[in-house]
């Protein structure tokens, strides 16, 4: 790309990373909001069914209505509850997926009149370490709900699901390590960039990324890794005592972390905004057609993810949790181990050749 652009100065850069951080909220709720709807589309399309189709045409207005209803409705609190964390519990499970969006590049940098304005809220040189920090943190909301509340069942729950997602982020991080390896670059923006100067990590580095999307669902609580919820034995897991809008937030930030997960997936292992085919995207001065393209194509891959987390769901069955564990401690761990030596030292003897 021509970089002689030349970057905003203080005032346009304050300006522009509010309007960024505004859009970016903006488009991020409504999306998760309307991801709740595609799972219900979704899955009635493979069961052959109607999925909501009263509430507006083809049932779009739903959504509004479950938010109305969820809100209306009367707040709960159990006796014996610690309040504080009670309170607290769903908006930390929430909160860390919705920061991680701040480092993630959507779209080819747009030329303005007051300079160059990158399409990332964040561009952090350390934005690869900064997503993976913060997105462990939501395990600890899930922690809490189950501890503050008091009831047996939801700290059942919460240790499950802590178990879970701790025993799957070490999987995680191994197979992200190999990214890191081949990038030479923990910036988010230099991965993608180097990505679109070769081939697409997803390629070459295949078994990785067969590991990170088989720890991102165990990392989001979906199917086949929906243990921690348990509807059947633990009567829903760490949020049976929460109810209304704060019940709410569960859901919601299951399906936040979804959409992350799909991003950073569309990021390390797709090449991000880049346009398969093409290196229309990649040369020449920034233009405000290559900012609106790269972004539709970053959009598209990420829906894909969504859309595939959707159909997992609805088409394989659950792991008893002796088996969901086992998989991760004696089969993805030793394998991410091993393909991780087998990397480090092809890149070795590369450099050394």
């Amino acid at each position: 790309m021509d970089h002689t652009q030349l970057d905003p100065g203080f005032w346009p850069f304050v300006v522009f990373t509010v309007i960024k951080m505004l859009a970016i909220f903006t488009l991020y709720m409504v999306g998760v909001a309307y991801t709740t709807l595609a799972e219900r589309k979704i899955s009635g399309w493979i069961q052959d069914r109607h999925g909501p189709n009263r509430v507006g045409p083809w049932g779009l207005f739903q959504v509004l209505a479950d938010g109305v209803k969820n809100i209306m409705k009367e707040e709960s609190m159990p006796g014996g509850v610690n309040k504080p964390l009670f309170v607290l519990a769903p908006a930390i499970a929430f909160v860390p997926a919705l920061i991680a969006w701040a480092v993630i590049p959507f779209g080819a940098p747009m030329p303005t009149a007051w300079g160059r304005m990158d399409l990332v809220v964040a561009d952090l040189p350390i934005g690869f370490l900064f997503t993976i920090g913060i997105a462990s943190l939501g395990v600890y909301g899930i922690v809490i709900a189950g501890w503050s509340s008091n009831n047996k069942y939801s700290l059942l729950g919460g240790l499950r699901a802590s178990a879970q997602m701790v025993s799957y982020e070490i999987t995680m991080g191994m197979a992200l390590l190999c990214v890191l390896l081949v990038s030479g670059n923990v910036s988010l923006t230099d991965i993608i960039a180097q990505q679109q100067g070769s081939t697409w990590n997803a390629i070459i580095l295949s078994v990785a990324g067969f590991l990170f999307l088989v720890s991102a669902f165990a990392e989001t609580n979906r199917v086949p890794f929906d243990m921690p919820e348990a509807e059947s034995e633990l009567i829903a897991g760490y949020h049976s005592e929460y109810s209304a809008m704060k019940f709410s937030m569960f859901p919601i930030s299951e399906y936040a972390n979804m959409v992350t997960t799909s991003a950073m997936f569309v990021t390390l292992f797709l090449g991000g905004w880049d346009i398969p085919f093409t290196t229309w995207d990649s040369t020449g001065p920034y233009t405000v057609a290559k900012a609106l393209a790269t972004f539709g194509m970053f959009a598209a891959k990420t829906i894909f993810f969504v859309f595939f987390y959707i159909w997992v769901r609805w088409t394989l069955p659950r792991f008893r949790y002796d088996q969901l564990m086992s998989l991760g401690w004696k089969v993805m761990l030793p394998v991410a181990l091993v393909y991780l030596v087998l990397i480090s030292t092809a890149i070795v003897l590369m450099d050394m050749a």
